[in-house]
């Protein structure tokens, strides 16, 4: 194990990619000789040439429609957004085109691109460059996504992410980039996390914190502050994927603890923690012990005022009150 940040496991992830497979290729604005605007794809240009890493215009429908075109014909694209926000240029390429061909071509099509970068609040940069479009996307058959919160799980999530042959859109957060963590050497085997495997980051009794991305870190503070402060004792359930979702791990960790609180940096309206309250509903109701209880973003355009926005999105704080108010 090595100590990695967010970004060069992800890096790390993306330049063993390129060495396993002449097929893919990192695309968008300012990835190549300018080394990502986060400094993602840091000296993959220098290493790999312009074949491999390629400056698009910036046009987000320009460059995802021409991804999709190539991966229908046998490319492996990882296509960077800026920001997520941004979908909403692309949108007919990401929905129409990526996630149905597969399926309206009867199987013959594979659409193998990855669609990466940051999907997060937080950064005071305004309403229209702080979505966390994961939920949206997942509600559209045929595309998958993830949300890594750990530099370990930012790289193998990425790896798997470009060996699948559906369309996969990996949700980052721009201020996890620089986060160290354990990431497996190299040396000790390929380190790919499954799409759809969910993992236990904290085991407990009491309650269930389900999270994914960001809000994982948030879930972990809350439980290290009920134990120690209230003697509660909270299982962190690290989601990972949101499409294809590991339903059992969550009715496993809900039917132990009996009762559940879900962590989202999405707005609460149709967001994924409301999809997993359903489905706690559907197959754990008979467990519950009390109501499921939801820490979201505050259901409103992301504000500018770094004081103000930082009181939008999910805390440890809150999720403690939220589960100090369950019976």
């Amino acid at each position: 194990m090595r100590e990695l940040t967010y970004r060069e496991a992800l890096r790390e992830g993306l330049d063993e990619e390129l060495a396993r497979d002449e097929n893919v290729v990192v695309m968008g604005e300012e990835v190549a000789q300018y080394n990502g605007a986060y400094k993602v794809t840091e000296g993959l240009w220098e290493k790999w040439g312009d074949k491999r890493l390629v400056d698009t215009p910036i046009s987000e429908a320009g460059f995802i429609g021409m991804g999709i075109g190539a991966s229908m014909l046998g490319v492996r694209p990882v296509m960077e957004l800026m920001f997520w926000s941004f979908h909403s240029v692309a949108f007919d390429q990401l929905v129409n085109n990526a996630a149905c061909v597969r399926y309206m071509a009867g199987g013959l099509i594979n659409v193998p691109i990855v669609v990466r970068g940051p999907a997060n609040g937080g950064t005071n940069v305004g309403a229209t460059h702080s979505h966390c479009p994961e939920g949206l996307f997942a509600a559209f058959p045929g595309l998958k996504v993830c949300a890594p919160a750990t530099p370990a799980d930012a790289k193998g999530l990425i790896k798997a992410a470009i060996r699948d042959n559906d369309p996969v859109f990996v949700m980052e957060n721009t201020l996890l980039y620089g986060t160290k963590g354990p990431v497996p050497d190299p040396a000790e085997g390929d380190h790919v996390v499954p799409l759809g495997l969910a993992e236990v980051k904290r085991v407990g009794a009491d309650v269930s914190l389900i999270a994914h991305g960001r809000s994982v870190l948030h879930a972990l503070e809350a439980a290290e502050t009920l134990q120690a402060n209230h003697g509660v004792s909270a299982e962190v359930v690290d989601l990972r994927s949101i499409r294809p979702l590991d339903q059992e791990a969550i009715m496993q960790s809900v039917m132990k603890t009996n009762r559940a609180v879900l962590v989202d940096e999405s707005k609460p309206f149709n967001g994924v923690s409301s999809q997993i309250a359903t489905l706690i509903q559907e197959h754990a109701f008979d467990y519950l012990d009390a109501p499921v209880k939801r820490v979201c973003t505050i259901d409103a355009p992301a504000a500018y005022s770094p004081h103000i926005e930082d009181e939008q999105l999910p805390t440890a704080a809150r999720v403690v009150d939220q589960v100090l108010a369950l019976a």
